[in-house]
């Protein structure tokens, strides 16, 4: 197939956020294809509390360049409500702003099931329904959780095209229907291979250990540091970075804090730039993912792509993880990255090791090199996007 002019295309993305997303790095890339017009709809993810204080708001765009953008006027409402809130604002701004698009690409069940809306009343040709959270229990509210699986029901039903992170998504929606749904395609998480930095094995921190990601406690980062003075009896000059912000950030300083280990895990909170914190990953030896099924009630990861694994490799930084995302398996084949079950015992021996082998370390970071490379946003998304509007 021909490659796609988009210098003649219109579209709009919608999507919840909190932080940057595979949303934006898909704006970015059709902005990069000096897309005629888009419009970038951002609506607050209010699975997070702190959101609840944000804004709607809006970015338009013409032939790569913002020309306009705006916010929402802040409603102080219930969650359910402000859920329609976001409905009306993508429909509202969709008119006023593009009125005939090419494609509409939501972001999540309620942003698709919008451009379904707009679809109906001639805004939107095409509309994309992009599956980044999939979960059987996504409220604890019966009646809530039940409107939440009919609209992802409807959106994976009607959208021209689904696309989902991992194979997991589509499986778990059609056991759940028992049916199966048309159009449906594997559009994984990606990385900016390109953008970041790649620094020599000779002046990486090699006894540094990172997280990036949301503070939450079912991320195992409190694993690694319960485990901290077992290695460090082993690698005496072992360090944690951690970078992110959560609601179990004080727990986890509190456990630093019980076993005086101030002075080897350093907290760097929230950085802004995903450049800046893709550089600032590149310089680890290795990095955790250490997910526990037992703490994610709502089994996100087990039907996600968790986007740290990724961003991990593309810095050439080998991941240990537990074995839960769809592509734990993928990634130790590779070699690229271990997978460890979740105890101190067995995360401490694989680390002490990784870290004693400085040959291991070399070849395990040019394999998340390559790895990498094949999750690269730009050809994840060419592939996507010649499918769903051949």
């Amino acid at each position: 197939m021909a490659e796609i002019d988009y210098s003649k295309k219109e579209a709009i993305i919608v999507i919840h956020e909190s932080g940057t997303g595979p949303g934006h790095d898909l704006r970015d890339y059709l902005l990069k294809k000096n897309i005629q017009r888009l419009l970038f709809i951002a609506h607050p993810l209010l699975y997070l509390p702190e959101n609840f204080k944000n804004s709607s708001r809006f970015e338009l765009y013409r032939k790569g360049k913002l020309i306009q953008q705006g916010k929402a006027h802040h409603w102080n409402l219930p969650e359910p409500i402000l859920y329609i809130k976001d409905t009306l604002y993508t429909i509202l701004w969709s008119k006023k702003y593009i009125s005939h698009a090419d494609i509409f690409i939501g972001v999540g069940n309620l942003n698709a099931f919008a451009g379904l809306l707009t679809s109906k009343i001639g805004i939107s040709k095409r509309v994309i329904y992009y599956v980044i959270d999939y979960v059987p229990n996504r409220f604890s509210n019966t009646l809530l959780n039940n409107i939440y699986h009919l609209v992802e029901k409807l959106s994976a039903q009607y959208s021209s095209y689904t696309w989902n992170l991992s194979p997991r998504m589509i499986e778990g929606r059609e056991g759940k229907w028992k049916k199966v749904f048309p159009h449906q395609l594997v559009v994984p998480h990606g990385v900016h291979t390109k953008r970041i930095k790649k620094i020599p094995f000779e002046k990486i921190n090699k006894k540094e250990i990172l997280f990036m990601g949301v503070l939450l406690r079912k991320q195992g980062v409190q694993l690694l540091i319960e485990a901290l003075p077992s290695i460090i009896k082993k690698i005496p000059s072992v360090t944690v970075t951690v970078i992110g912000k959560g609601p179990y950030e004080n727990e986890l300083k509190k456990v630093v804090k019980k076993l005086s280990l101030e002075k080897r895990v350093q907290f760097l909170g929230y950085v802004e730039s995903h450049e800046e914190m893709e550089n600032r990953m590149a310089k680890a030896s290795i990095a955790i993912a250490l997910y526990n099924r037992k703490l994610d009630l709502n089994d996100f990861t087990y039907y996600a792509d968790p986007g740290k694994i990724k961003n991990y490799l593309g810095a050439g930084v080998p991941v240990i993880m537990t074995d839960i995302p769809y592509v734990a398996r993928e990634v130790s084949n590779a070699r690229c990255g271990f997978i460890v079950n979740y105890n101190k015992h067995d995360l401490t021996d694989i680390i002490t090791d990784y870290l004693s082998n400085y040959k291991k370390m070399r070849q395990y970071r040019q394999n998340s090199l390559r790895f990498a490379r094949k999750y690269d946003w730009d050809n994840i998304f060419t592939r996507a996007l010649k499918e769903s509007l051949k």
